[in-house]
């Protein structure tokens, strides 16, 4: 088997189609199709169940998948070293970040990086905290953005303090508290709340901060994206608690400082592996120093 064989191995399972998957890689669909089959046979099982309507991984597809993505970073990553000892910057950059990034402006860092670095190729993918220090430990991202608890350290993984700051409370235009400078938790305990999925970084954040106050609330809406936040409270229909930062950035709605808000650390992480030429290149460009 080649590379080029696991290349599109990964590309249909991440696609779910040959077409897609064709287009992807920018070869027509009969020779992507007919690598795959090559490959099917020298393995002496199928990787792909194929019907009319979908195309998805056997069981032996699922064993496959991984080992060939390990296999193309792998090669990614020699030919990046190699490049690097030529110094010249080149490959993959794979970031993950929360959507209510502060800290940092991410899509202007990315362009400033990018101008420096013109080789390599960046990815970000949005994601929960939890979720993205598993994916840093794993290799799927090279660098993550997180926002934890304070006190609370992300483990397997190197990682800064970026920034520590508050909640606040975020509610419509013509809401009672909307022309407040500053309020406390218990003042919110008879409102609907909208917030995100219970379990997670984000609700815990507001979750423990109203039980250290001794206060119940009711969480009737619960979402993933802060925009979605955003505008269930724009309608009124809930109120919500959003880092005071990222909180500025939103329209059509208005911020109440908490005098017992729930507090809030966003942090950077890479993996405790040795980072790849472009992974150390962004720690660098952070004034991380490795």
């Amino acid at each position: 088997m080649d590379l080029q064989q696991m290349r599109y191995v990964v590309a249909v399972a991440e696609e779910g189609g040959f077409t897609r998957a064709a287009e992807r890689c920018r070869v027509v669909q009969s020779a992507l199709s007919h690598q795959i089959a090559r490959l099917e046979r020298e393995l002496g099982a199928r990787l792909f169940e194929r019907t009319s309507r979908r195309v998805r991984l056997t069981p032996a597809g699922e064993a496959f998948l991984p080992a060939a993505r390990q296999a193309l970073d792998a090669a990614e990553r020699a030919r990046a070293e190699v490049a690097a000892a030529s110094g010249e910057i080149r490959g993959r950059l794979a970031i993950g970040a929360i959507t209510t990034v502060a800290a940092v402006d991410l899509p202007s860092l990315l362009k400033r990086y990018r101008k420096m670095y013109p080789q390599v190729r960046i990815t970000l993918r949005a994601g929960i905290s939890e979720e993205l220090i598993e994916q840093v430990k794993d290799g799927a991202l090279d660098i993550g953005f997180l926002g934890m608890l304070p006190g609370s350290v992300p483990k397997g993984v190197s990682d800064l303090e970026l920034e520590h700051g508050n909640l606040v409370a975020v509610v419509a235009p013509d809401h009672r508290l909307a022309d407040v400078p500053e309020t406390d938790l218990a003042s919110l305990a008879d409102e609907t709340f909208v917030d995100f999925a219970a379990g997670t970084i984000g609700r815990s954040q507001s979750d423990q901060a109203f039980a250290a106050a001794d206060v119940q609330r009711d969480v009737a809406f619960e979402v993933t994206s802060p925009d979605f936040i955003a505008d269930i409270i724009r309608q009124g229909l809930a109120v919500g608690m959003l880092p005071a930062n990222y909180a500025q950035r939103l329209w059509g709605v208005r911020t109440v400082c908490v005098r017992d808000a729930p507090g809030r650390v966003e942090r950077l992480i890479w993996s405790r592996h040795r980072p790849s030429p472009p992974a150390a290149a962004f720690l660098e460009f952070l004034g991380v120093e490795l």
